[in-house]
């Protein structure tokens, strides 16, 4: 594996050779911030359900890039209490492939192929590997280079959003202080934020464990700044049957309705031909707001809290109102961060 090294403040982030900006932007996935030297962030996250929910661990590694206080990570948090771990690494230990998605932080490894955890910290143990098989990669075309679609061309947004796998199945096993997860038959999903800061305010949901095999849901509507103002806007997909549907701002549809309020989520879109309805819910009894650190100008200083066994429930009719798909997913990732009221239609 060619990687290349990190080292915030030094000449040698500047030594490399200039990526063509294009190869990027067709990649969401890859390693976004070369050149980058301050007031910049990347993460990936990656999560992995076991087979019958009965572990849930997501992982975020990332780097951020300030001036006052350069630093690689990896955080996790644990979908059934919603414990989270933070664990720093200097900026020299982060490591990537040029031109594929493959991570190097300390001894630990995320990439297209799984993850591969080595942490001994403070008293916290992480070991252990996770295999990925079967990707639902997320198509690219001139039109659409990601789920950003021709937003991903903009070269000023605060921050860029990528999907790197749908829907994906597992195989192995961590340990997490000494107790053993077993994650063969499991289902994972991979997305990814990079730029300087998260929006204002944003809701976010997500959860590929539906009855039915080979289900993804997602969707993200946020406070996007714009030459001086901002807007809300949104962006999705559906998987279901082997069929992706996708709705954002940039195919013109429409948020239609969005209400929320403590542990609950309420979304109606509509799109070309149809009308999509969501109903999100956190568990109150196991389902722990975990709270994660987010960037703001970089720096990882703001505090947000996410559930990770929350409950979707999906209803998509045709515009007539026959049923083309309705569902629930468990074990689902929900965010509510900021004035959710501003995102509203």
């Amino acid at each position: 594996m060619k990687t290349h090294t990190l080292h915030s403040g030094k000449p040698g982030i500047n030594r490399l050779p200039a990526m063509p900006d294009f190869k990027k932007i067709w990649n969401p996935p890859w390693f976004q911030g070369r050149g980058k030297r301050k007031n910049f962030f990347e993460g990936w996250y990656m999560k992995h359900v076991s087979k019958g929910g009965g572990s849930v661990f997501s992982f975020i590694p990332g780097i951020s890039l300030t001036r006052n206080d350069p630093h690689a990570f990896v955080q996790a948090i644990e979908g059934n209490s919603g414990q989270t771990w933070y664990f720093r690494y200097p900026t020299d230990a982060f490591r990537y492939a040029p031109e594929s998605f493959d991570i190097l932080i300390g001894n630990n490894r995320f990439s297209s192929s799984g993850i591969s955890l080595d942490i001994n910290s403070e008293g916290q143990q992480f070991s252990g590997r996770i295999a990925y098989s079967d990707l639902h990669s997320f198509p690219v075309s001139i039109r659409r280079p990601g789920i950003m679609g021709w937003y991903r061309y903009v070269p000023f947004m605060q921050c860029y959003h990528g999907v790197v796998s749908l829907d994906h199945n597992l195989a192995g096993s961590i340990s997490v202080n000494g107790q053993e997860h077993n994650f063969n038959g499991g289902k994972g999903y991979v997305e990814k934020d990079w730029g300087s800061s998260m929006p204002k305010a944003w809701v976010w949901m997500q959860s590929n464990s539906f009855e039915t095999e080979n289900t993804s849901l997602m969707l993200s509507i946020a406070r996007i700044p714009w030459m001086g103002s901002s807007f809300p806007g949104f962006l999705g997909f559906l998987l279901h049957e082997g069929k992706e549907l996708y709705f954002a701002t940039y195919t013109g549809a429409k948020v239609r309705k969005l209400e929320g309020s403590g542990n609950e989520l309420a979304v109606s879109i509509e799109g070309k031909g149809f009308l999509l309805h969501i109903e999100g819910k956190k568990e109150k009894a196991i389902g722990q707001k975990g709270s994660l650190k987010a960037p703001a100008l970089g720096q990882m200083d703001r505090v947000i809290h996410e559930s990770v066994n929350a409950t979707l429930f999906v209803t998509l009719t045709d515009k007539k109102g026959d049923l083309l798909f309705r569902g629930s997913g468990t074990h689902a990732g929900l965010e509510l961060v900021g004035d959710v009221s501003i995102l509203k239609p």
